[in-house]
């Protein structure tokens, strides 16, 4: 009998996947998602806080208001009267009802600024009212 040889074919290397053009897309997304990424949101007013041990970090902040060392108020950067406070205050309430307001103020600042801002704050129907300060380091 007659065997027939059957050869077995090598398979060839075929196509190859060059990776390089892949990990360049996946940098290139890693540092737009970097850039982009929205932080919170504070304004360029050089303020230092006081610190507390019981210090927490705040969920969500709808609005907040600066008291510097000099007692001068600043709301999403930009300078307001006190008197003019509860007016903006009211004007958030209506537009984002169940808002809160954080206070930031300077440690250096009046503590009679600050209770004037809460005041305020009150007067206006803001019901969350928190005063900012950072852990110690």
């Amino acid at each position: 009998m007659n065997r027939v040889r059957i050869s077995r074919q090598r398979r060839s290397k075929g196509a190859e996947i060059n990776m390089a053009p892949l990990l360049d897309m996946v940098f290139i997304l890693l540092i737009f998602f970097i850039v982009t990424t929205s932080f919170v949101k504070e304004s360029g007013v050089e303020i230092q806080r006081p610190t507390a041990k019981s210090a927490m970090p705040r969920e969500k902040v709808h609005l907040m208001v600066e008291v510097t060392q000099t007692g001068d108020l600043f709301i999403e950067g930009k300078s307001i009267d006190i008197r003019s406070l509860r007016a903006r205050m009211k004007r958030f309430i209506v537009e984002t009802p169940g808002g809160s307001v954080v206070i930031v103020a300077d440690r250096q600042s009046s503590t009679g600024t600050v209770i004037r801002v809460l005041d305020e704050s009150r007067l206006a129907g803001v019901e969350n009212i928190s005063v900012s300060a950072r852990k110690p380091e």
